[in-house]
């Protein structure tokens, strides 16, 4: 029953984001038959490091959704402190809901099933635009953000260009 209430809204999500498409990305199913697996391409937000960039992520939705949350990893490479080496992404929408057992976020700040796809890529993209260092999923990253700005920013330079070689 939840899979099939799942599958609903997401096809109303996905008909949605066609029928009135969101300046900043794109998204469609990887698999027609599989409407619990997403491909969102994100464009490098103007004016901060990442523009000019084309990124690519999968978001992959759990059977309770919206429940419980997506998970989002670029397939693109991003030099980013909130996205971990392996393209996961860690931002505060995308943890479980109620309280964080670390104690870092609010439940206020978590996941809550009011989010909708078009909520969690503008999330992505307001990340993009300014990495939180004060709990990072890449600390290279987030070192380098904090200590060598210029070669943080020479980095991300280099993934927008490879971002751009595989249009």
């Amino acid at each position: 029953m939840a899979a099939s209430q799942a599958s609903l809204l997401l096809q109303k999500q996905l008909k949605d984001l066609c029928k009135k498409p969101v300046d900043g990305f794109s998204a469609g199913l990887v698999d027609e038959n599989n409407v619990f697996e997403w491909s969102v391409s994100i464009m490098g937000p103007p004016d901060t490091l990442y523009e000019g960039g084309f990124f690519s992520a999968i978001m992959s939705f759990p059977q309770n959704y919206p429940i419980s949350p997506p998970t989002v990893r670029f397939t693109t490479e991003v030099w980013h402190p909130n996205v971990y080496p392996d393209g996961k992404v860690c931002i505060s929408i995308l943890h479980p809901p109620g309280d964080d057992p670390n104690g870092y976020e609010l439940a206020t700040e978590r996941w809550s099933p009011v989010h909708t796809v078009e909520s969690i890529v503008l999330s992505i993209i307001s990340m993009l635009s300014s990495p939180n260092d004060e709990s990072p999923a890449n600390i290279d990253a987030a070192k380098q953000w904090r200590d060598s700005r210029e070669e943080f920013r020479k980095r991300v330079s280099r993934c927008v260009r490879k971002s751009q070689e595989l249009l």
